[in-house]
């Protein structure tokens, strides 16, 4: 069988379980990230602002020369190595500090992280400034110094992007192992029902005993299957009394016609008998093959499957069918190789087959070809003829118990001859298609095949 992956259940839950868990760990390491970032930034800020209040302070008790040498003293990075701080005059020009110009990127009343030059250092760095105004338009820059924390929270997130990437595989895995437990679980049930459907109507779905949704699964699947055996016990049992009640009188019917027909002198007489006897074998064959479709359907008939060669079989229809074929100026021809065998009913496949070959001396015409093939992981048999055909819109009706064209009606049966190749087809877990052979009409029986017969039909 082939999956599309697109259009399967079990690959949209895997990609659905996937993405869910790789959703969830990611947003836990973005969440991380900002959070982290966000406590360097706030604390470097706090920082700052404790800063620039000691140095507002120092302002309001000695002016601005107080406050250069507040500042000068906090410039110091041998005693303050990540304290950061400038004050600048209305004109811009450096009045104290450890950076050596006012950042043009920073407003005069900004918070904000920025990456500068300290006086003294040769590397940028990154900080949080808050930038405050003074009076007479000096400025003063207070911050802090967040490079060694960023550092470590880039270390950490680089960690959590290879978790990420654990994760991803992990998700991937997770996903896979629930989508391969919920098939498990399912595919007891579909092996189940194929067993059943090819015959084996003893099997049951097995629980696990969890009580959970599978389990309650498998009870329902079990109580239906008990249903249909017992429904196909009472089948078997109705059937069997059936053509044992009908049987039996049409029997004796016929021989008290034909015990008549032996002391009746009038001829006239006798001809209504004889016809009298012709219609009982007609019921009687009537009877054997609804009763075959009957069993055929319900799957009864399964464990009298043999190895059967069909080559053989289809060359014994065109001999014992010639004559016949002969007498309507018709010829008959058997095309299959050798050794092509099948698991099958002999008796039903070759009652199918019969009744095709049947309809095609009846309502078809010229030649009539029996061929069977290896078809894929099928075997195909065909039997094709040159009449008139059936029409497209028509060949399902042909297929109905009973169903019988226009053009069938002026020849005798009663309208069951494909309608029990049809069940047969079924029985084998095959098909049975009717087809245009232009001119004329092909019916083809499809068998599958076991996978040692596909070996063998090579």
């Amino acid at each position: 069988m082939t999956v599309r992956f697109g259009r399967s259940t079990l690959f949209r839950f895997v990609v659905l379980v996937f993405f869910l868990q790789l959703i969830g760990v990611g947003a836990v390491l973005v969440t991380v990230r900002e959070l982290t970032r966000g406590a360097i930034a706030a604390n470097a800020e706090a920082d700052a602002e404790q800063l620039r209040d000691e140095m507002l302070d120092a302002w309001r008790q000695g002016g601005r020369d107080a406050m250069e040498q507040a500042v000068g003293r906090r410039s110091d990075l041998t005693r303050q190595p990540k304290s950061v701080v400038l004050l600048v005059d209305g004109a811009g020009r450096h009045l104290a500090g450890n950076l050596a110009d006012w950042p043009p990127t920073v407003g005069a009343d900004a918070r904000r992280t920025i990456e500068l030059y300290l006086i003294g250092r040769d590397t940028a760095e990154r900080m949080r400034v808050i930038a405050t105004p003074l009076a007479g338009g000096a400025r003063l820059l207070t911050g802090h110094v967040i490079e060694g924390e960023l550092r470590v929270a880039g270390a950490m997130e680089d960690a959590m992007l290879t978790g990420l990437v654990v994760a991803a595989v992990l998700a991937a895995l997770v996903a896979w192992a629930a989508a391969a437990m919920i098939e498990h679980r399912l595919r007891a049930a579909v092996d189940t029902a194929n067993a059943v459907a090819a015959g084996a109507l003893e099997e049951r779905v097995p629980r696990e005993g969890g009580g959970d949704a599978f389990d309650d699964l498998a009870g329902s699947l079990n109580a239906m299957l008990d249903r249909i055996a017992a429904l196909m016990a009472e089948i078997r049992l109705a059937t069997d009394g059936l053509a044992h009640d009908l049987r039996s009188p049409l029997t004796r019917l016929r021989a008290s016609l034909d015990r008549a027909l032996r002391v009746i002198d009038d001829e006239d007489a006798r001809a209504h008998v004889a016809r009298a006897l012709d219609e009982g074998d007609r019921l009687l064959a009537m009877l054997d093959t609804a009763l075959r479709i009957t069993r055929a359907e319900a799957g009864l008939g399964r464990e009298a499957f043999v190895d059967t060669d069909i080559g053989a079989m289809l060359d014994d229809m065109a001999e014992v069918y010639g004559p016949v074929a002969e007498d309507r100026g018709m010829t008959i021809r058997a095309d299959a190789p050798a050794g092509l065998v099948v698991r099958a009913h002999r008796e039903l496949l070759g009652q199918a087959v019969a009744n095709l070959v049947d309809n095609a001396l009846k309502y078809g015409g010229g030649e009539i070809r029996l061929c069977a093939a290896r078809d894929g992981d099928a075997l195909a048999i065909e039997v094709a003829d040159r009449g008139a055909g059936i029409p497209a819109e028509r060949r399902a009706e042909a297929l109905r118990r009973f169903g019988r064209l226009d053009a069938a009606r002026g020849e005798q049966g009663a309208g069951l001859g494909l309608s029990l190749a049809a069940a047969v087809a079924r029985l084998h877990g095959g098909t049975l298609d009717l087809a245009d052979n232009r001119p004329g009409l092909a019916v083809r029986l499809a068998i599958p095949l076991r996978p040692g017969e596909r070996r063998e039909a090579r």
